[in-house]
Formats: structure tokens, C-alpha cells, sequence
């Protein structure tokens, strides 16, 4: 089942890398990252879809469902399943980026982790695969990053035994926000209230459309506002 799982996954990720038509030369908010970002997008519903309601700027999303942050493993990573490599190139205003989680659940089961973690970012917020990345799409294109922390989960998905260490990893990623000129850290947790069942989808890990909308719309608040911000 998990291999069929895969492999639609990656005829999924095929038709959309056969049909994009971003152009390289950039644009207005472009968002990277995993299943979280994507979900509901069939409906037209997912996070990226609210930010562009809410804010009424042009935003571009290149998430796709079950990608790792790190994971440039041939065919797979090509066509979006590394994280990294969703990056269409182009200058852009903002990025808007998640990922970690499945680097966990792929690499080391939700178990012991801490090498994972490691390898993503360092015990000193300032090393690793993520900080590495987030730098080189500074200065490639221009764009103001804006790293989306996970939500807690309600205690019956997927991921519940990552809990510990997306925590560690994301309290690293705020410390590397804090340090890094034109990088944001905002964590979809301020909004998601995990005793709302009505904030899971039903398979009790990715979001709901209401969740969807609440997360979506705090992002587009947090870009509003870092907007009238002086600093770059």
C-alpha cells in the first residue's frame, strides 16, 4: 500500500513538473514545501490559496506532498520531492517555505532523530542543510524567507512520535530567524488549536480547510506586516 502510495505520489509530481508554467524569471510570493502547504489544493483550499486571498498578491506554490527537505535522490528529488530543488530559480519578494517532518518519519522513523535534526540544522541554529538553503535563496533571489513551523498534532496522526524533535528542530529554526536579516520564523501553532477536531483533515495529520484558512491567513498577516517593516 505504501509503495502505491509512492508511486501515485510521484505520477502526481511527473504531470505537475510536465505542466508548470512558472517562469524562471520570478515573481511576487512563491511557496516551497510538503504535503501541510498542499493539502486541500484540489479544493483550491490549501495555505498557499488563503495567503493569495487574503493578501490579493500573486502567490505561486510549488509544495508538494511527501517531500523532504533533503532529499536529492534522482528522479524523486527532481521533480519536487527534495524541497530544494522546488525552487524554480527567478527572483522573487517572498518565500514561504516548511519541511523537516517527513525527513524524520523517511529517515529515522520519529525515533532517534537527533542526527536527523542535526543534519537539518545545527545544535547552533546557524549550521546544517536548511540554514545552508535558506541563505543561498537570499542571495539568488533577493527574496524575504519566511520559515512556517508545524502545528501540534491532536495525538492520533503520523507523526506524533516527531513531536520532540520538530520542536527542537523548529526552536533552532527561530534562533536562525532571530540572527538572519530578511528571514522570518512564524509558527502555524499560534493559530491551530490541537483540541479542535475541526482543525484536522481525517486523517488526523495534514490540515482541514478551516485550518488551512487560519494558517493561511496568519501567514499573509505576518507578510502585511514585516511589509511596512523598514528592514530588509
Amino acid at each position: 500500500m505504501i509503495r502505491l502510495l509512492s508511486l501515485f505520489l510521484l505520477a502526481v509530481a511527473l504531470l505537475t513538473a510536465c505542466t508548470d508554467a512558472t517562469r524562471r524569471g520570478g515573481g511576487d510570493i512563491l511557496v516551497l514545501g510538503d504535503s501541510v502547504m498542499a493539502w486541500n489544493g484540489g479544493s483550491d483550499a490549501a495555505i498557499p490559496d488563503a495567503m493569495q486571498a487574503a493578501l490579493g498578491r500573486n502567490v505561486v506554490s510549488k509544495a508538494v506532498p511527501g517531500a523532504q527537505f533533503d532529499n536529492d535522490s534522482g528522479l524523486a528529488g527532481a521533480v519536487g520531492f527534495d524541497i530544494r530543488r522546488q525552487f524554480p530559480g527567478g527572483r522573487w519578494n517572498w518565500i514561504v517555505i516548511n519541511g523537516g517532518a517527513n525527513d524524520l518519519g523517511s529517515d529515522c522513523g520519529c525515533g532517534a532523530c537527533a542526527g536527523v535534526v542535526d543534519r537539518l540544522i545545527g545544535a547552533d541554529g546557524m549550521s546544517g542543510a536548511i540554514p545552508a538553503f535558506v541563505s543561498r535563496l537570499r542571495a539568488e533571489s533577493g527574496a524575504r524567507i519566511l520559515w512556517m513551523g508545524y502545528y501540534a498534532g491532536n495525538g492520533k496522526g503520523s507523526f506524533n512520535g516527531c513531536r520532540d524533535d520538530l520542536v527542537r528542530m523548529e526552536t533552532r529554526l527561530a534562533r536562525f530567524a532571530k540572527a538572519s536579516p530578511g528571514v522570518l520564523f512564524v509558527d502555524s501553532e499560534d493559530v491551530i488549536d490541537p483540541a479542535e477536531p475541526g482543525n484536522y483533515a481525517a486523517d488526523n495529520t495534514h490540515p482541514s480547510a478551516r485550518a488551512s484558512a487560519l494558517i493561511g491567513a496568519y501567514l499573509a498577516r505576518q507578510i502585511a506586516q514585516a511589509g511596512r517593516s523598514q528592514n530588509p
